[in-house]
């Protein structure tokens, strides 16, 4: 499968956390998607970006918080995290960039 643009826009970007880094020792990535991009869209655009066979995707959705900025309340975005765990034997290395 080759990439196309709108996959790029599925995945935003790795989250490189404590929890993330204890995820990946089961063979799972962690990224930050799109808030309406479905499961199976998931699954398309890493296996077609990364050139790996994903086992199962798992997602969070995380509201934002309500936060003081120069004494006006704002709120920050609400956050769609997305476990992939991949195939045994694959492996994405997320501290190199796309």
């Amino acid at each position: 499968m080759t990439a196309k643009p709108e996959q790029y826009d599925v995945i935003r970007k790795p989250i490189i956390t404590e929890k993330a880094t204890l995820a990946s020792e089961s063979n799972a990535v962690v990224f930050e998607v799109a808030i309406d991009a479905t499961k199976p869209q998931i699954k398309g655009a890493v296996e077609a970006l990364f050139g790996v066979k994903v086992k199962a995707v798992n997602t969070t959705i995380t509201k934002g918080k309500v936060k003081r900025f120069r004494g006006q309340l704002g709120t920050r975005k609400d956050v769609k995290k997305a476990y992939v765990t991949l195939v045994e034997g694959n492996t994405i290395d997320v501290s190199t960039g796309l």
